[in-house]
């Protein structure tokens, strides 16, 4: 009878060592999503000013046409946007645009000084610190989760149970580029 129950013991002590690790990836992947939720909100948020924004410097570049229509097709393709690593390249490619947009804006001071301009300018430089706390966030995410996947014994749960790896927010070439201050 001891037999027994020493198998049985370790039969259980196994079954609730698997049954915590796989709570644990569970739990891991779902904070990963709840912070990829957290970036999309941030951009959504940006997105939603973008159209104010370029109506308000509508009237003053009317020279600047191609500007406009890049911002506005960055913001189409952040929207549409089905994945973190898609809408990593369209954010990447909205803030080049929204960059261009502001330089070109410079040259206008009438514009720069409306209240409006300036209120956007403001509602957007807020969105982007929160847009990169949030990406902090998911990343911090996605590296406990993609640990927990790669060490062992979790790794061997994960594998059994078809957890996959999550790629990272990465910033693009041209936002790790050294900033050129000319005075």
């Amino acid at each position: 009878m001891t037999p027994v129950l020493i198998i049985g013991g370790i039969i259980f002590v196994v079954l609730i060592w698997l049954l915590t690790t796989y709570n644990s990836l569970v739990t891991l992947r779902n904070r990963v999503r709840e912070a990829w939720s957290q970036i999309d909100v941030q951009l959504k948020r940006r997105s939603s000013l973008i159209p104010n924004l370029v109506e308000t410097v509508k009237g003053y570049v009317k020279h600047e046409k191609d500007v406009l229509e890049n911002v506005t097709k960055a913001r189409t393709s952040l929207m549409n946007a089905k994945n973190p690593h898609e809408a990593a390249q369209a954010d990447n490619m909205l803030s080049g645009a929204l960059k261009t947009l502001f330089a070109v804006a410079e040259n206008y001071p009438q514009l720069r000084a409306t209240e409006n301009f300036k209120q956007l300018q403001e509602e957007l430089s807020d969105t982007e610190t929160k847009v990169a706390a949030s990406r902090q966030f998911y990343n911090t995410s996605v590296l406990d989760y993609n640990n927990s996947l790669e060490t062992i014994p979790s790794a061997w749960v994960a594998s059994m149970f078809g957890f996959i790896k999550e790629e990272f927010f990465k910033a693009s070439e041209e936002e790790k580029a050294d900033v050129k201050v000319k005075f």
